[in-house]
């Protein structure tokens, strides 16, 4: 629903991108499901399988009011870049796009293994929350977006621009448990399915 303008950007471009989901969404009982589901909308957006790892632990359980660990999470980060050598990692910023409190736990977790770990090579990168407006203009909003990376002063960004919208809705129309009308609609109409505006995290100054 959201970075699939960033996947479909480093897919193309023949970088090696792995999806580390921290839960299995299991707040309707339905986690396995959506856990499948997960693994299929991975393969239309060519990350093979074995790319794909999705956690089901008692600290990182779905729903509103569920504080993640935010220890925890820096702790697993740290083994999954070391076991892959990741040298890049994308996550949500401080509003989590939504303002869903377990996206905003992973910015967190994230921000909390940058300042814990001694692997200073490994570039962050958060995804920007934009206002309401913004975010159901579709690709409108690819013009302000690029107006805002260019024009912004005090941090490096990135804007991508998604060049297989389709794919993404075929992506998204895989998760069949949560493929309801209002997410058709989100899908159509969200600047996210259109362009990603990607803000660096510097690691000595996260929060």
């Amino acid at each position: 629903m959201f970075f699939s303008p960033t996947i479909n950007y480093l897919i193309s471009r023949g970088h090696n991108v792995h999806i580390l989901c921290m839960s299995t969404g299991n707040a309707n009982g339905i986690g396995n499901i959506r856990k499948d589901e997960l693994y299929q909308a991975s393969a239309v957006l060519k990350i093979p399988l074995k790319q794909v790892k999705v956690l089901d632990h008692v600290d990182f359980q779905d729903g509103f009011g569920k504080l993640w660990n935010c220890n925890l999470m820096a702790k697993i980060v740290e083994e999954e870049v070391t076991s892959h050598a990741i040298n890049l990692i994308l996550t949500f910023d401080n509003y989590g796009v939504s303002g869903h409190c377990n996206h905003r736990d992973v910015h967190h977790g994230i921000c909390n293994f940058l300042s814990k770990t001694s692997q200073r090579d490994i570039e962050t990168w958060e995804l920007i929350s934009t206002n309401i407006l913004r975010k159901y203009i579709g690709p409108l909003d690819i013009w302000l977006s690029i107006f805002s990376a260019t024009h912004h002063s005090g941090s490096q960004m990135h804007c991508l621009l998604n060049e297989h919208p389709r794919k993404s809705f075929q992506a998204m129309s895989q998760h069949l448990s949560q493929w309801v009308w209002f997410r058709k609609l989100f899908v159509s109409f969200s600047s996210y399915t259109y362009v990603n505006t990607l803000r660096k995290i510097n690691s000595n100054n996260n929060n």
